[in-house]
């Protein structure tokens, strides 16, 4: 297992990263096994594992204590905030108010006096980023973490709360959370390289593009929608136009594999941790199963020759897909910021 430099934080982390998303209710609800398959990463090199608050309403980080109650020290421990997972209002996302509520509930859950790496788990539009820059400084003078980060930022984004940072004094963002693979390299064209020239960390998510490049996701083979494919079927459907590009690069890809061989997982993982801006791979394995196979990944480093075959298949920048379905900017989302009021056209 490699290690590197979290941004400007001096904690150094495995390359590869142990996702907690599957553990609990939504991928795998026996907390023993999603135990041992977590002391088994452990074990193997990985000293950091990534959760969040609204995974299996908040089970994920149960487990996740569970299983680092005898080993916190070793392990460098971060979750997230933002999203609802309980009724009512004001419980969700990225005010003082509820930043300061769900830290401790997380801190409960996990059973720690601190974490290491306290993430936004998306933009909130309607609270001032100051705010919430001012509540996560306030948090690491309090000792309850020790640095603070965002995820699925755009680069606008990440700039202004820079800027915001350093005009008012605050702590800044020291990481970054996109999803980034093979097929959904987008963010490769500013959000990558502005991470990079802020000195920022890159964990990156869904090197798998939500499955596709599992190795199980191929042309006029049937599709065991047991899996994550059941979650988003529509993703997988053959018949739609949109989804044909998908297969054809996975068939690409697999003779890329193929011809080094590996396996279309193992290149995948190994794709993502080539980039310069990018600190940690994460992958969030159901199964000892599939945690054996990101254990094999890091040991898999890609030539120049073979990347060079991969930028042809999907050029540099080029999303073969939307890679984050879970929040979009209100620049579209809110019609009134896309048109002029009729009478003003």
């Amino acid at each position: 297992m490699r290690y590197r430099t979290l941004g400007g934080t001096g904690i150094e982390v495995s390359t590869h990263c142990l996702g907690a998303m599957m553990f609990g209710a939504v991928g795998n609800p026996d907390h023993d096994d999603c135990v041992r398959i977590i002391h088994a990463a452990l074990d193997q090199g990985i000293n950091f594992v990534d959760t969040a608050d609204m995974y299996s309403a908040g089970e994920s980080e149960t487990i996740v204590g569970k299983a680092l109650r005898d080993r916190r020290d070793d392990v460098v421990l971060a979750t997230k905030v933002h999203f609802p997972f309980t009724e009512g209002r004001n419980r969700s996302g990225n005010s003082r108010r509820w930043i300061t509520r769900a830290v401790e509930d997380s801190l409960r859950r996990l059973g720690t006096d601190w974490i290491d790496l306290y993430q936004i788990h998306r933009p909130d539009h309607t609270t001032d980023i100051e705010e919430t820059l001012w509540v996560l400084s306030d948090l690491v003078s309090a000792g309850k973490i020790r640095a603070f980060g965002c995820s699925a930022f755009p680069a606008e984004d990440i700039v202004e709360a820079y800027h915001v940072a350093d005009r008012r004094g605050y702590g800044r963002f020291r990481t970054n959370q996109p999803p980034y693979s093979m097929m959904a390299r987008g963010i490769e064209r500013s959000v990558l390289p502005t991470c990079h020239r802020l000195g920022m960390g890159v964990l990156t998510y869904s090197p798998l593009a939500f499955g596709f490049l599992s190795g199980k996701v191929r042309k006029n083979q049937p599709l065991d929608l047991s899996a994550r494919a059941s979650l988003a079927p529509d993703r997988f459907d053959p018949a739609l136009p949109a989804n044909a590009a998908k297969y054809d690069a996975v068939e690409q890809l697999v003779e890329v594999a193929d011809g080094i061989g590996t396996t279309l997982p193992e290149l995948a993982l190994a794709f993502v941790t080539t980039h310069p801006a990018v600190t940690s791979v994460i992958t969030g394995p159901r199964t000892m199963e599939q945690l054996q196979g990101l254990i094999t990944a890091a040991d898999l480093t890609l030539d120049d020759k073979t990347l060079d075959r991969i930028d042809e298949i999907i050029q540099p920048g080029t999303d073969v897909y939307r890679a984050d379905a879970a929040w979009q900017p209100q620049s579209l989302t809110d019609i009134t910021r896309r048109r002029r009021p009729l009478a003003d056209r």
